[in-house]
């Protein structure tokens, strides 16, 4: 089931910030390890790699290592023979060409493990992420998102909701595989090369590491004023997002109007904004990052003089020892600096969890009760008992609405915009639950149903039909997509859609385009009162479903109206007395309330608000027509009060 679209006569309030509060930085990571232990399967075999592809380059450096001292033993016997690790030892009967071959055979299968290791971390990193997170995070965003009342998209810009369903979410799958994974794997492989640099000679690495407590709190300063800059830029991706989205949906506006240029100008100035304020951080991180290399720079010269001193003394092998020890100094200090891109990871990534985690966290207003009654199929008794609405408390829109409709009755509601009109029918199938008071079907208080039985004794036509780029046959059946194509067509011929249909090119399988294109505004209407009447409800709410139309095409809807309300109890928002005098009850409203009831000859006889307010709204000849005669008629024939000749109930 649809819901009833924002228009002029919604009364939606002004955007207003979140009625959430935002979850804390511990929150959102804590929320963060809780995803990943979705997945813990998946980033455990992750680990379990980048472990083994950290042994497997550890091994190989070894090897190098040893193959240098053996080829300096060999050039230069008066050095220290190589120290094997293990107690491993080559045969005494290889030569040292022998053993470099062996050592160089080694090295080529640990190059090609470490290959066939990092194609798989990456084919398993891509399946965690882009095949399982993203998915399935994107879904249950979805998900959220449509259960969602009105009030959040009043409160929230479409740009913004797009753009967290998209690229937010991609942030948040930077913070598993690129900080979690690869921060674990960070942190085990310093430990190791720090255990294995202080194995090797403990001042020497101490010396090197001098300037690491620098690195550490220079990074974690950097992060923290790098935190706010990530937001605004979502932010400004928001804005962008909206105004490439509001360009496309008002295409027809801008072309009418000749806007092209300006709309370019606005589009252009919101991708610049996006653009600076990238170019902003971008030139932070490149100053940053070359700071902190000089920073490991310091670390490689001291590691040379300090260690080349120690080899010159015999106190650290050459190969095994000062060239292993400068291969892990450099791999350390490059795994240090990757800190900085980790933390600079981390607060894109929890910038954008907390917007995905904002939408996850919002309430839902408008659920099932837990105890909810069935409603298998309605009568269609509609009551309204000392009902009240508002968005928010100090602006009431509906006061102290009272009224009941017996099954089979159409009621038609009149009012001046921003009198309540769609808001008294979003309360029939709870688009909105009342302040106040009670709305009752067939004696039941909607609040006490299951929603969805609810919704599907509901049909709805908007002012503004929205139809699916899809098949006729399918946009007719939207609301039973199990439906058939007799119980299609049926709906297509009661809403008097069925000539048209069947002149299409392809009839009923022919592909709409978005929003309908191609079809005639009355033709999108009828369409609509088939998806409307197809699941026969026994309610039907139509939302001034002949407004902005002209008075041929009205006469064609209002036809297809008739054929649909027949035998349902009908709420029916009009403006126009050609609707209106079809209705067994109307409803004036203004201000929220009911100032006048009755039936069109009743209200035109008292002369009152409904007389004034259709006269203000008449947009059609009938309708002038109707109460030309009325007046003509009273001012030459003494008639009853409440009663008007019979040109006008014609």
């Amino acid at each position: 089931m649809s819901t009833l679209p924002k228009t002029a006569d919604s009364e939606p309030p002004s955007r207003r910030p979140p009625t959430t509060s935002a979850p804390q930085r511990p929150a959102i990571v804590g929320r963060l390890l809780a995803l990943a232990w979705r997945y813990r399967g998946l980033c455990l075999l992750l680990v379990g790699i980048q472990f083994v592809i950290l042994a497997v380059s550890l091994a190989g450096l070894n090897l190098f290592g040893l193959g240098i001292d053996v080829i300096r033993h060999h050039v230069q016997p008066g050095t220290p023979a190589p120290r094997w690790p293990l107690g491993l030892h080559p045969p005494a009967a290889w030569s040292a060409r022998d053993t470099i071959l062996a050592l160089a055979l080694a090295m080529l299968a640990l190059g090609l493990l470490r290959a066939g290791l990092t194609w798989s971390n990456r084919m398993v990193s891509a399946w965690l992420t882009a095949v399982r997170v993203v998915a399935d995070l994107r879904c249950e965003i979805y998900a959220k998102l449509q259960a969602l009342g009105f009030r959040y998209y009043d409160d929230h810009a479409s740009g913004s909701l797009i753009n967290r369903v998209t690229g937010d979410v991609q942030q948040v799958r930077a913070f598993l595989d690129t900080v979690l994974l690869q921060g674990i794997v960070l942190v085990v492989t310093l430990a190791v090369f720090l255990a294995w640099m202080l194995s090797l000679h403990v001042g020497l690495t101490l010396a090197c590491l001098a300037t690491t407590p620098v690195l550490v709190i220079a990074t974690n300063w950097f992060s923290r004023r790098m935190r706010p800059e990530y937001h605004k830029t979502s932010q400004l991706r928001d804005r962008l997002i909206l105004v490439l989205s509001e360009s496309f949906k008002g295409i027809h506006v801008v072309k009418g109007f000749a806007r092209e240029r300006e709309e370019q100008a606005k589009f252009a100035e919101a991708n610049a904004a996006v653009r600076d304020q990238q170019r902003g951080i971008f030139a932070r991180v490149s100053v940053f990052s070359p700071a902190m290399g000089f920073l490991t720079q310091i670390n490689l010269g001291i590691a040379l003089a300090f260690g080349g001193w120690l080899v010159a003394h015999g106190r650290l092998d050459f190969g095994a020892g000062l060239v292993v020890f400068v291969e892990l100094l450099r791999q350390f200090s490059g795994h240090v600096n990757n800190i900085a891109n980790l933390a600079n990871t981390a607060q894109q990534s929890l910038v954008a969890a907390q917007r995905v985690f904002e939408v996850l966290d919002a309430p839902v207003e408008v659920r099932s009760p837990p105890d909810a009654q069935r409603l298998p199929r309605a009568r269609g008794t509609v009551e309204f008992d000392q009902v009240a609405f508002s968005y928010r408390p100090e602006e009431p829109v509906l006061r102290d609405l009272c009224f009941r409709v017996e099954p089979g009755q159409c009621v038609a509601i009149l009012g001046a915009t921003g009198a309540g009109k769609t808001s008294l029918l979003n309360l029939i199938p709870r688009f909105q639950d009342v302040t106040a008071g009670r709305v009752l079907i067939d004696g039941i208080d909607v609040r006490q149903l299951a929603l969805e039985d609810l919704r599907r004794n509901v049909g709805i036509v908007f002012q503004e039909s929205f139809l699916f780029s899809n098949s006729v046959a399918a946009n007719i059946a939207f609301g039973k997509p199990d439906a058939d194509r007799a119980e299609v067509e049926a709906a297509a011929r009661t809403a008097q859609a069925h000539d048209f249909i069947a002149a299409l090119p392809q009839g009923y399988d022919t592909v709409l385009g978005e929003f309908g294109l191609g079809l005639s505004g009355g033709q999108r209407q009828r369409l609509a009162i088939a998806r409307a009447v197809l699941l026969q409800p026994p309610i039907l709410l139509l939302d001034d479903p002949t407004a902005a139309i002209d008075p041929q095409t009205e006469h064609e809807i209002l036809a297809a109206l008739d054929r649909a309300a027949e035998g349902r109890t009908t709420f029916i928002v009009a403006h126009r007395l050609s609707t209106l005098r079809r209705a067994d009850l109307i409803l004036v409203i203004e201000d929220g309330r009911i100032v006048e009831r009755g039936t069109h000859d009743q209200l035109l006889a008292v002369g009152g608000p409904y007389q004034r307010v259709a006269r203000l709204q008449l947009v059609d000849d009938e309708s002038r027509v109707l109460l030309d005669q009325y007046e003509a008629r009273r001012a030459t024939v003494d008639l009853p009060p409440g009663t008007v000749p019979a040109e006008a109930r014609s």
